[in-house]
């Protein structure tokens, strides 16, 4: 018999080339999602959106994105992952163009929720492909090291750069830096990336779109709400609505043989601990980011460009914190660095739990900590998640990944961010109702009142809102503390890197290994 280690063909230089192409996407992707920050007022002053629409043109791209990852997953696996990615790719910088100029804000919408779905296609594509380019276990694991960074990065760089391009040019410029990159992809891909697809993917299950839908956007949407207005009715409903479609979709799913989301995905137990911990990871990343984001602009006082440069401090540990944590899993068992990682993320925690009105280098070494922690634990869970996935079914996997990642991030800001707010109102009782809603409507009246008064309901603000996020920092470290404790359970017997080879796929065709060589 031979070796599976030894059988996996290595990665050479025009993979790496061709991942580097692909980060690229990711990279623009994940920049949309805070790239409107600074964008913002003067899109008002142009547009003159309503309070509705201002909302939508945040949230649309977000919605759109998150409620199609798992159809284009399953699609890519069908049609072939490359021919995913281009077609999204296209669509992105079209859409992006119609975002730079857009004459009213409903235009603006339209154009963000076609941002969103060209999103769902790149991600779980990028993804899937590095799946298949890197059949090496130990290179795959540094090529998703750096996919988490690149990641992880973008959102970070998204906020800042808008500043940067606004402060130049008009603000359609924050979108149009998206099509030279998506041009450069559409030249690029056709030559450095080979198609992989599904052999025998069977028949598109058509109903199960909408089904996917119908479970995702309610349940985003009521997780969101709860995190901005607090735990109210049509939120809790919307909740209650998009967890009953998806007891529907997962019944569908698990009765059909051509179903979207195929029952081998799960039959590896790494698979389905994989979402697990990738969801608690991201519960703990966009958590804590609900409340550092305020502590600098609304209890420190900073404007929204200098708490962005702010807030890249951290990546300075962040970025090599996933080839860390790669490195030390070809050694060590990964769940034992899963569960390090964990640790890692909730003495960050402790250290936000530490705050106080004016801590902005505590602050800024707990987000740190925490980050390099969680963006360590998600590299590693992607790549178990990934290698153990059939290859046919990579596209289908990474859709999976990042539907968990997105859920997980929704629920972190609804209850850390409850849990402060509920902390934050008690310490306030007797106040107006508009400083006792929220730090940022009593900033707002401090300004109003002015004077000694003014000063005075801003530092009992300030003052209760970190006394709610010491509260909520405190949550999260216990939640990542029983996190690490049930990760080597979750993950026993996965071993090294080394250990678990991805197997071999056909090299002349660039077509993913069939059913029956993937189960041999």
């Amino acid at each position: 018999m031979t070796n599976p280690a030894a059988s996996a063909r290595l990665a050479g230089r025009r993979e790496w080339t061709a991942f580097t192409v692909l980060l690229l996407p990711l990279l623009l992707v994940s920049m949309d999602v805070s790239v409107l920050y600074f964008a913002i007022p003067a899109i008002t002053r142009e547009l003159d959106p309503s309070a509705t629409q201002q909302l939508w043109i945040f949230d649309s791209y977000a919605f759109a994105l998150s409620g199609l990852l798992i159809t284009m997953g399953s699609l890519g696996d069908r049609i072939g992952r490359r021919k995913l990615l281009l077609i999204g790719a296209a669509a992105f910088g079209l859409a992006s163009v119609g975002a730079a100029y857009a004459t009213s804000a409903e235009m603006l919408i339209a154009c963000r929720v076609l941002l969103g779905v060209g999103g769902a296609t790149l991600m779980p594509s990028t993804l899937a492909l590095v799946r298949n380019l890197f059949q090496d276990a130990g290179q795959r694991a540094r090529a998703i090291a750096v996919w988490s960074g690149a990641m992880t990065g973008g959102i970070a760089l998204g906020s800042v750069m808008s500043g940067v391009m606004l402060n130049h040019f008009h603000w359609g410029s924050v979108f149009l830096i998206n099509v030279p990159a998506m041009l450069l992809l559409l030249v690029l891909v056709p030559v450095l990336v080979p198609e992989f697809k599904d052999p025998a993917p069977g028949r598109f299950d058509l109903p199960s779109v909408p089904l996917s839908m119908a479970a995702v956007l309610p349940l985003v949407y009521g997780l969101k709400e709860i995190a901005a207005e607090g735990l109210a009715p049509l939120p809790a409903a919307c909740v209650g609505v998009g967890l009953a479609f998806g007891y529907v979709f997962v019944r569908r799913q698990r009765g059909r043989d051509d179903a979207m989301v195929g029952r081998a995905l799960f039959r590896n137990r790494g698979f389905g601990a994989g979402i697990g911990l990738q969801t608690v990871s991201a519960f703990a990343m966009m958590g804590s980011a609900y409340f550092t984001t305020q502590y600098l602009q609304s209890v420190l006082g900073m404007g929204t460009l200098e708490a962005a440069l702010w807030s890249l401090a951290p990546s300075v540990a962040i970025g090599a914190a996933a080839p860390v944590a790669a490195a030390l899993a070809r050694t060590l068992d990964r769940s034992l660095v899963i569960a390090g990682g964990f640790v890692l993320g909730a003495v960050g925690f402790a250290l936000i739990g530490g705050v106080g009105t004016d801590s902005l280098w505590l602050l800024l070494v707990g987000a740190g900590v925490l980050a390099s922690g969680i963006v360590a634990v998600m590299s590693l869970v992607c790549d178990i998640a990934l290698g153990a996935a059939p290859a046919e079914k990579a596209g289908s996997a990474a859709s999976l990944l990042e539907t968990g990642a997105e859920f997980g991030g929704a629920l972190g800001m609804a209850v850390l961010g409850s849990l402060g707010t509920a902390v934050y109102r008690s310490d306030l009782v007797g106040a107006e109702p508009a400083v006792r809603e929220t730090l940022g409507g009593a900033v707002a009246t401090a300004g109003s009142l002015g004077g000694e008064s003014g000063q005075r309901v801003l530092d009992l603000a300030r003052q209760a809102f970190v006394h709610g996020m010491q509260y909520a920092a405190w949550g999260g470290a216990a939640l990542l503390l029983a996190a690490a404790a049930l990760a080597p359970v979750l993950l026993r017997g996965i071993g090294t890197t080394a250990a678990t080879p991805a197997e071999p796929e056909p090299e002349s065709t660039g077509v993913a290994a069939a059913p029956d060589a993937v189960a041999r």
